[in-house]
């Protein structure tokens, strides 16, 4: 009896911490800020912080030069996994811009300088405002990517009905993270514990926009039949694409990989016919803002 309580113990000590210690397992911020030294690249492009304020109201990065035909298919927000911040994310720039888009990298409260603690509530409603305000400055069509955790995030700012999404891309996505949780951490009540669900199945269940699912063969951290999960979950119209021999940070980010062009090119020919957007100019949007601020002062 004496074995089995001491058992009990060390197990239930065990189970305290992981839900205890719960978000700083699922997020690993680099809270470093945007300066002039990291906004220029080591590689891929220079970065300007968006919107164009060096300080902790700032969303994300957008590149400092555009290319030839700058736009013409709309703006992409990227929204990133669960460690470092935005920059280090430059990949989707080189990669998007050239073909015709303009790309933001979207930046987390908690992360990268932003204020803010790290949450699945605080990162979906900030990614729908984010979106929305990306949406307002570049015109559209909207085009949302997630990636690992940023799936999670992409899900949510999805399934909002206010925002015009056409299209959206989710790259080593998972079904839900209480299912991903109990089956990494199968020794623990894991799916009982867990607090931020990022629930994609649930999410994107009523989004009638087209959904690309990108899956790394070998992934290590999200197992591919997580990922194949969602997919088959999903509505139409949907596609999958299958990373050979990859692993969670190992899938294909060279610019010149076909994949880009595919995924992109497949989007836009099942893109929702509503999700079309013009933007706004400057003095309309004055005009809408004012009129929303009265509106609340009402």
């Amino acid at each position: 009896m004496r074995i089995l309580l001491v058992l009990f113990t060390g197990y239930f000590l065990v189970v305290l911490l992981a839900a205890l210690a719960q978000r700083h397992m699922l997020y690993f911020p680099d809270t470093t800020p945007p300066s002039s030294d990291n906004l220029q690249p080591f590689y891929g492009p220079a970065l300007e912080v968006w919107p164009t304020t060096v300080d902790p109201s700032h969303r994300g990065y957008v590149s400092t030069e555009t290319p030839g035909d700058p736009h013409s298919r709309g703006t992409v927000v990227v929204f990133h996994g669960n460690a470092g911040n935005a920059r280090d994310r430059r990949h989707y720039i080189s990669a998007l811009e050239q073909r015709g888009y303009r790309v933001v990298l979207a930046e987390y409260p908690g992360y990268g300088g932003r204020d803010g603690t790290p949450g699945e509530a605080t990162f979906i409603s900030d990614g729908i405002e984010t979106a929305r305000l990306a949406l307002e400055a570049f015109g559209g069509p909207l085009w949302i990517w997630g990636e690992s955790l940023g799936a999670g995030v992409a899900a949510g700012v999805a399934a909002d009905k206010s925002l015009p999404v056409a299209g959206v891309a989710l790259i080593t996505p998972w079904d839900n993270l209480p299912d991903l949780a109990q089956a990494l951490y199968w020794y623990l009540p894991a799916r009982w514990l867990i607090r931020d669900k990022y629930d994609n199945r649930a999410n994107l269940k009523g989004y009638l926009g087209p959904v690309a699912v990108l899956i790394a063969e070998r992934d290590e951290i999200i197992p591919p039949n997580h990922s194949r999960r969602l997919y088959d979950a999903l509505p139409a119209p949907k596609r999958q694409w299958m990373f050979p021999g990859a692993g969670h940070n190992s899938w294909p980010i060279d610019l010149s990989a076909s994949w880009w062009g595919d995924v992109s090119e497949w989007l836009e020919e099942k893109r929702l016919p509503s999700a079309s957007f013009k933007k706004e100019s400057p003095s309309a949007q004055e005009a809408r803002r004012a009129i929303s601020g009265e509106n609340q002062c009402r």
